[in-house]
């Protein structure tokens, strides 16, 4: 399902479904993405702590609820993540949600919302920035228009020049992307929510995470028989994941291992995750991996 394009002048709904953070911050970084050309509807509960979280677990699903529920809202974009997200999920209407389809976008701990959002409702979600985010870096600025803002049925997807993709695998493949945050694809295993990976292209990131554990949670995925049935692999940004310890694997033996040995078409190192550039990636569009040509696109229109 696919939501409208994004326009400026259009209403986007900032809300809080994970981590709380300072009112002053939350301000600065709101008039930043208002002064870009949109209207910003604050959730009701944005400006609520209770404990770690931004609020209590009804109250930031209600503002989920609240935000696809208003016709004003053309988008909605989540403040930061943090924690929390997942407890969240059983107070969720998929059903309402589906039938109110709008752009929803976050990343890190929105990943459970990103993939049960899109595999339960059949929505189009997007990992990408947050309020929080650098938006006036201008190649996170130049991704949101081009692929928030135009009618897409194709996308070239591309680094900045100085950050060089690699391609590896002996074939190329099409599929729908699901993923994000490794750890919380890893603990969503077991619930209700747990990802489905069968016949998709499975796109991780990760941030401050030594190589084991890195490495324990592929094993936990290969384990779960979710990389097997994959058809490829999309890695992100692993921001501060490697480590000084000569007695450890380096990230990239533990990528290799575990990844690689698969020997499906994988792409390595688009900036996506938890890097100050945030390429946008819809969850549940299609994608072509191209190892030959060393390209990756969206191939399918994925908003109308």
């Amino acid at each position: 399902m696919l939501s409208n394009k994004l326009e400026f002048g259009d209403t986007i709904s900032v809300i809080a479904p994970a981590g709380f953070e300072e009112n002053s911050i939350i301000d600065e970084k709101i008039n930043i993405i208002s002064s870009l050309g949109f209207n910003i509807k604050k959730s009701v509960h944005l400006y609520d702590k209770y404990g770690y979280l931004a609020g209590k677990d009804i109250d930031r699903s209600r503002d989920l609820m609240d935000a696809f529920k208003d016709p004003s809202i053309k988008a909605i974009i989540c403040f930061r993540g943090g924690y929390g997200s997942s407890r969240i999920l059983p107070y969720l209407n998929f059903e309402i949600i589906k039938e109110n389809p709008k752009i929803f976008m976050g990343f890190s701990d929105i990943t459970v919302l990103l993939n049960s959002i899109y595999e339960k409702s059949s929505l189009i979600t997007y990992h990408g920035p947050m309020v929080n985010s650098d938006m006036m870096n201008i190649y996170n600025l130049k991704n949101f228009v081009n692929t928030l803002m135009k009618n897409n049925d194709i996308l070239n997807i591309s680094n900045p020049k100085s950050d060089k993709l690699n391609f590896y695998g002996s074939n190329s493949i099409e599929g729908y992307l699901v993923g994000g945050n490794l750890s919380i694809i890893c603990s969503t295993l077991g619930t209700p929510y747990e990802i489905d990976t069968k016949d998709k292209i499975l796109f991780i990131e990760e941030i401050n995470e030594e190589p084991y554990k890195i490495d324990r949670m592929l094993t936990q995925l290969k384990l779960s028989n979710k990389l097997d049935c994959c058809k490829g692999f999309i890695l992100g940004k692993f921001t501060n994941c490697n480590t000084s310890n000569t007695r450890s694997f380096s990230l990239t033996q533990v990528l290799k291992d575990n990844l690689l040995f698969f020997n499906k078409p994988t792409v390595i190192n688009i900036s996506s995750g938890h890097d100050n550039n945030n390429l946008i990636l819809p969850i549940g569009a299609k994608y072509k991996i191209d190892v030959k040509k060393e390209k990756l696109g969206i191939i399918e229109e994925f908003l109308i």
